[in-house]
C-alpha cells in the first residue's frame, strides 16, 4: 500500500462522516456549517501531521489557501456559495497534487448525478420523507454540500482502496 493509500485509509472513517453531515445539513438547511468545516481542517491538521511527511504536510496547507481564495472570488460573483467555498478549502489537503485532474473528473460526475438525484426526488414522492428541507423549495438553487462531500469522500474510498 502507497504512503497516499495509508493515509487516505486513516482519513476516511472521519472524513466521510463529515462529508455526510455536510450532505444533509446542506440538504435540510441550505448551508455548510463552519464546525463541518473546522472538523476537517481539524482532521488534516492532526491527521496529516502524522501521516505525511513534514514537507508534503506543509505543502498541503497551500492547496487551502489556494482554493479559498479561489472560492472567495467565486463567492463574490455569485457563482459558489461561501460554505461550499470554505468546504473545498478545507478538503484541498486530503487530495494529492497529482490527482487534481481527476478530482475535477469525479467533482463533475457527483455534481450532475447529485443534481439528477436531488430534482428527481424534490419531484417526487420521496419529497415527503424530508418536507421540512429547505432544498426542496430553494428554486434554482442547489445544495452543493451533496456532490461535495460524495467527491470527496469517494476519492478517499478510491485512492484507500489503491485506485
Amino acid at each position: 500500500m502507497t504512503a497516499e493509500a495509508t493515509a487516505a485509509a486513516w482519513f476516511a472513517p472521519v472524513v466521510v462522516p463529515i462529508c455526510l453531515y455536510v450532505a444533509f445539513t446542506d440538504m435540510k438547511q441550505m448551508r455548510i456549517t463552519n464546525q463541518a468545516v473546522a472538523a476537517l481542517v481539524v482532521v488534516y491538521a492532526l491527521g496529516g501531521a502524522l501521516l505525511f511527511p513534514l514537507s508534503e504536510y506543509l505543502w498541503r496547507w497551500l492547496h487551502l489557501v489556494v482554493v479559498l481564495v479561489i472560492g472567495a472570488l467565486l463567492n463574490a460573483r455569485g457563482a459558489l456559495g461561501a460554505g461550499d467555498a470554505k468546504f473545498l478549502a478545507a478538503g484541498a489537503p486530503f487530495v494529492a497534487l497529482s490527482d487534481v485532474a481527476e478530482v475535477f473528473y469525479l467533482l463533475a460526475a457527483c455534481g450532475l448525478a447529485g443534481f439528477a438525484a436531488h430534482r428527481l426526488a424534490r419531484a417526487t414522492a420521496l419529497r415527503r420523507l424530508a418536507p421540512e428541507w429547505e432544498s426542496w423549495d430553494s428554486g434554482k438553487r442547489f445544495p452543493m454540500g451533496l456532490p461535495l462531500g460524495a467527491a470527496l469522500s469517494a476519492y478517499l474510498i478510491i485512492i484507500a482502496s489503491g485506485g
